[in-house]
């Protein structure tokens, strides 16, 4: 008898659960609903004009020769080399400066969080790259890297132009995000810092963790939905990065990303087709990118569910 109660009382404390988070679900939906429909009213129009125009066969140098070709230009594109080439590109610069961006930003959102004298001058400070117009900011790396004008230039032996080759390029454009972006890392994992209980790192430290263990076990759990927007925000921006490349090497020495590459179909060889098709390839891929950190880390922060909520 008293299995069978209690048997009872956990199947309805099971439906009572089921009903308390179908009930949030329905409430967040109802919060979100208003901004939804207003970011599709701005953008389902250009998104689908796009993917019509991926769909066509559109050149302004030929203007009356124009037809439904369906996924031709897709195959055009993903068979390729120049593709994949700028693919592989945007991705290396991708994982290299975000990871860069969150070491060092997680090192400034620490000292920021920590400072006692000054704090304010210190985070301005700190913010001032960020500031700062990304083609400005640009421009200053190209003379800084150019020879005979650049002050980073004449330190390298005489004759050097890291600007013309493409592994040093390269290197150039991830130093320049790095340099303009970390700020805005930090300033997001700064404020999931703020957070963090102290009574429960002094609790910690009393139990004998040192600072890295008290980092890694109490701090960065804690701080894990700052860091996944932090990483979503800057993984998605840099992925469509363009400004640095256009300023610094205009795509020269296969140092195209996927941006400049739609650009110079669009722009450049004004092919509409397959420019929009690049467009939306590119904007599959961020969708992609976002799916897998929503779904893989999304689950794995605090509060988070089984499906990724």
């Amino acid at each position: 008898m008293a299995t069978a109660v209690e048997g009872e009382r956990a199947a309805v404390a099971r439906h009572a659960r089921a009903r308390n988070r179908l009930s949030e679900r329905r409430l967040a939906f109802a919060l979100v609903a208003p901004a939804a429909i207003l970011m599709l009213s701005v953008t389902a129009y250009p998104i689908g004009y796009a993917v019509w125009l991926s769909l066509q066969r559109n050149n302004l140098a030929t203007p009356d020769d124009t037809a439904f070709v369906g996924l031709s230009n897709y195959q055009t594109i993903l068979t390729d080399r120049y593709w994949w080439t700028a693919l592989a590109v945007t991705l290396g610069i991708t994982v290299v400066s975000v990871s860069l961006e969150f070491v060092l930003g997680l090192a400034l959102a620490l000292v920021m969080h920590r400072t006692l004298v000054g704090r304010g001058v210190v985070r301005t400070a700190v913010l001032i790259p960020y500031g700062i117009v990304t083609v400005v900011a640009s421009y200053s790396w190209y003379y800084a890297w150019t020879p005979g004008t650049g002050y980073l230039a004449n330190l390298l032996p005489h004759g050097s132009a890291p600007l013309t080759q493409q592994i040093p390029s390269l290197g150039i454009v991830v130093l320049a995000e790095v340099w303009k972006t970390t700020p805005f890392m930090s300033l997001l994992l700064l404020a999931g810092l703020a957070l963090v209980p102290e009574d429960l790192l002094r609790a910690a430290q009393v139990d004998g963790a040192g600072p890295w263990r008290r980092l890694v076990r109490v701090t960065l759990p804690i701080i894990k939905p700052a860091v996944v927007v932090a990483l979503l925000f800057r993984t998605l921006d840099a992925f469509r990065i363009f400004d640095n490349i256009y300023v610094l090497t205009d795509g020269a020495n296969n140092t195209d990303s996927v941006s400049i590459l739609g650009y110079d179909n669009l722009f450049k060889g004004f092919n509409v087709g397959l420019g929009s098709a690049i467009s939306v390839l590119i904007f599959v891929c961020a969708g992609i990118i976002a799916l897998v950190y929503i779904k893989v880390f999304g689950a794995a922060a605090p509060g988070g569910d089984p499906d990724g909520h």
